[in-house]
């Protein structure tokens, strides 16, 4: 059940992040849909979060798993009807659950009737909705910037004889911001969903909505100068200075946010990818309260699993934004899940998955898991034939793309499917999953499902945990230390990442502190030292 409510029932909350198509199918086709989400929410409500996050469920041709909208304002057939939407979001609130929906602002589908009329002409109503750009003289695209997906960020159109821009796919072109008819039409989309009592929107992308009018090349990093760049993708080696992050990016948001305050107790969370300089992007975003409430960035997101990482990641947040919000992830539907990124050669999955929630659930900011997460998962291993995910598609065997994150969940562990579907799921359940489906773990005390639930639940006795400060202690060796604080509550956090075991003193101003019962923290406390076994944490409380 939702522990906070109120206009600031965001700040601190858990939020659960459900990928429609491999959450619960209900009608045999493989595909997952809104009324199997409805019917899998009490498993949600049982985690103890307060919010689900629902990735795209809007009508789409599926180029891109949805993230291609041919209609802001209704449901794909995959998913169902709107109908089930307003069941599922009714269902949601009777267990005490917000509902946060994805928001593909930034970008269509080619098929999006908006684009079929803007591509007709250059003088039609639509004809400046998407930019459009004349070729070089040469016939070449008019600037240098690249596609994530892989080639030109700029497709050639023979009806128009123009360029248009995707940052995606191509068939994904861009909306022009710097219309504000395009602003217009999107806010409406925006109030659609507010209508029908939706709590929250994840801002997909949310920095790349405005262009640089002059079209201006993007310069290559210097590392990229140096010789010094290895990545797979081309995109990493430009300075992105041009086709994102625009300061008129600001005005739009400002926008939304008022439209969003027209309405009780809503909230908006954005999807920040900006290289190194995605904190200070978060900081404009998220600065003066009339912006967005709070943003994620991919800093938890990679291989580097560390105290000192993570130390340097809260350090430079907390120095960066100093009056915004962020949203914690170890995993989400974009990346490899954590458990396999963490887990060093020979190491315990089961451990890391423990850890890990541990660690997440005593950060300063909101966090989010994953589908999946509460169960250990980790990554699959997709073959290529099986590859759904345009990006793997492009980029194998370099990149492997998405789908090892987005296999389907697994229910019941006899079921010949997971217990997901009837039919063949969209794409392969491993065995290794269905090991540990829900049924399989839901009555061990010792499983990683039993651990999330008992670990949230334990945050919630601690408000220092939801809406404290953070003070970072200086520590050897792979331990990280900090304080979370609130009011007269003073929550001592210490987290062993080594594979060996770790002893430290406890500092003389924090000499008052006694050991709290928290799920999993078997480190002791003797005297004056804390001593902690592998992958082992401890949690006291300052008198």
């Amino acid at each position: 059940m939702t522990q906070q409510s109120g206009a600031d029932w965001w700040r601190g909350c858990v939020i659960y992040q459900v990928y429609p198509r491999s959450f619960q199918d209900s009608t045999g086709d493989g595909s997952g849909d809104l009324a199997g989400i409805t019917r899998r929410l009490p498993h949600i409500a049982s985690l103890g979060v307060d919010a689900v996050w629902l990735s795209p469920f809007f009508k789409s041709p599926m180029a891109d798993m949805g993230y291609d909208v041919s209609d802001y304002c209704d449901v794909d057939p995959m998913f169902g009807t709107l109908a089930d939407f307003d069941a599922m979001i009714a269902e949601a609130h009777r267990l005490g659950l917000k509902i946060i929906i994805d928001q593909v602002l930034s970008h269509s589908s080619d098929k999006h009737p908006w684009f079929v009329e803007s591509r007709m002409s250059r003088d039609n109503p639509k004809a400046d909705w998407y930019v459009w750009a004349q070729p070089k003289p040469d016939g070449t695209a008019p600037n240098n910037w690249l596609s994530i997906f892989g080639g030109p960020g700029w497709e050639w159109d023979s009806t128009r004889k123009q360029y248009y821009q995707h940052n995606f796919l191509a068939s994904q072109p861009d909306l022009n911001f710097h219309n504000p008819e395009v602003q217009d039409a999107l806010l409406e989309t925006v109030r659609f969903w507010l209508d029908r009592g939706v709590d929250g929107f994840r801002l997909d992308t949310v920095n790349f909505y405005v262009h640089d009018k002059w079209l201006r090349d993007n310069p290559p990093l210097a590392k990229s100068v140096a010789g010094e760049n290895d990545e797979a993708n081309p995109y990493e080696y430009q300075d992105h200075l041009f086709d994102k992050t625009r300061p008129e990016n600001i005005v739009f948001l400002e926008r939304f946010r008022a439209m969003l305050d027209e309405y009780d107790n809503r909230s908006s969370v954005g999807e920040v990818g900006d290289g190194e300089r995605s904190l200070q992007t978060v900081a404009a975003y998220t600065a003066g309260g009339d912006k967005l409430h709070m943003c994620y960035t991919f800093d938890l997101l990679g291989p580097k699993f560390s105290a000192a990482h993570v130390h340097k990641c809260i350090a430079d947040f907390e120095a960066a934004v100093t009056d915004g919000w962020v949203c914690w992830a170890f995993s989400n539907h974009d990346v490899i899940r954590h458990v396999t990124r963490w887990t060093r050669p020979g190491g315990d999955p089961e451990a890391v998955a423990k850890f890990s929630i541990a660690l997440l659930a005593c950060l300063r900011g909101s966090i989010c898991i994953y589908q999946g997460e509460e169960l250990g998962l980790e990554e699959a291993d997709v073959a290529f034939e099986d590859l759904r995910d345009p990006y793997g598609i492009r980029f194998w065997p370099g990149y492997k793309g998405r789908d090892g994150c987005r296999t389907p969940m697994v229910w019941e562990a006899q079921a010949e499917q997971g217990g997901f579907s009837d039919g063949k799921p969209w794409l392969p359940i491993p065995a290794a999953h269905r090991a540990l489906a829900v049924d399989r773990q839901q009555g061990d005390a010792e499983s990683v499902l039993c651990r999330y639930r008992a670990v949230l639940a334990a945050r919630r006795t601690l408000p220092a945990l939801i809406h404290g400060s953070i003070e970072l202690l200086e520590t050897e060796g792979d331990v990280l230390a900090f304080l979370r604080e609130e009011g007269a509550e003073r929550v001592l956090c210490v987290f062993n990442f080594s594979e060996k075991a770790a002893s430290l003193p406890v500092p003389a101003r924090l000499a008052g502190v006694s050991q709290v019962s928290f799920p999993g923290a078997s480190g002791e406390l003797e005297k004056d030292r804390i001593t902690l076994a592998p992958l082992d944490y401890f949690i006291g409380r300052l008198v």
